[in-house]
């Protein structure tokens, strides 16, 4: 019987990291959007590996350039709060949270509203250069 993504999520909710781990990153590796956004959050929240903000983002990055809107929302958070990196970018932020949106993540709307509060016109108006850039890669049929 071959184990999946769902297997791992399975392993996830019951508290085994560690084997969800071993699991998804073979799948990651090969490019699976899914299992690299698990893996990502595990080093985000530090479950079943130590925490570890450049490698979480790099997982999430990886993702979310296949097209997968929870990283996408990672990523987005990451830019907007500047967790392991130099500071804050919210014309990224903004970016990445709407790329999510287009993909049907449903936490990105409310991740929006907040971060749009912080922002002027014109990194709104950077921000949107950004999705039309990437928009075209990642979601090219929509």
């Amino acid at each position: 019987m071959a184990i999946d993504v769902e297997d791992a999520k399975n392993m996830m909710e019951r508290g085994d990291y560690e084997q969800a781990y071993k699991v998804l990153y073979p799948m990651a590796q090969t490019g699976n959007a899914e299992a690299e956004e698990l893996i990502g959050s595990m080093y985000a929240l530090g479950t079943g590996v130590e925490r570890d903000d450049i490698r979480a983002f790099e997982w999430y990055l990886r993702a979310s350039l296949r097209g997968h809107p929870g990283a996408q929302s990672g990523i987005g958070w990451y830019y907007e709060v500047g967790r392991g990196m130099p500071a804050p970018d919210l014309v990224r932020g903004y970016a990445w949270y709407t790329l999510s949106a287009i993909g049907g993540d449903p936490d990105a709307a409310i991740s929006l509203e907040e971060i749009v509060k912080k922002m002027t016109p014109e990194e709104i108006e950077q921000s949107l250069i950004l999705v039309k850039d990437y928009r075209a890669h990642i979601y090219p049929f929509q």
